[in-house]
């Protein structure tokens, strides 16, 4: 149901001098699982004011979903195995925020 969709915003500061490291490794790699794991990424990329931040939106259509697919992505073997230590040396910090997506274009509020 469209009302229960859901945006994860989440945003990362990267160690220092090392974001095209980074986005490399999220253009040719994580992105890529994301989808096979059936999660839709809307927006992802480095800051345009500072050379240190990066930034993911991802799209579910319900928090249940969310979890699923998180805990799917997260939880399965590639990541654990080939990029969660490569990916995690790279960040600094990172958050995380789940609001309501707005309504499509089109589709009455």
């Amino acid at each position: 149901m469209d009302s229960d969709r859901i945006l994860d915003v989440r945003t990362y500061r990267l160690v220092s001098g090392r974001r095209d490291e980074f986005d490399r490794l999220f253009r040719e790699h994580s992105r890529p699982m994301l989808e096979r794991h059936g999660i839709r990424v809307l927006v992802a990329g480095p800051s345009l004011v500072d050379d240190d931040h990066y930034t993911l939106i991802r799209s579910f259509d319900s928090l249940e979903q969310r979890r699923e697919q998180l805990d799917g992505f997260y939880g399965s073997a590639e990541w654990l195995e080939r990029y969660d230590a490569q990916v995690m040396e790279l960040i600094e910090a990172y958050q995380t925020v789940v609001v309501p997506a707005p309504p499509e274009p089109g589709r009455p509020t």
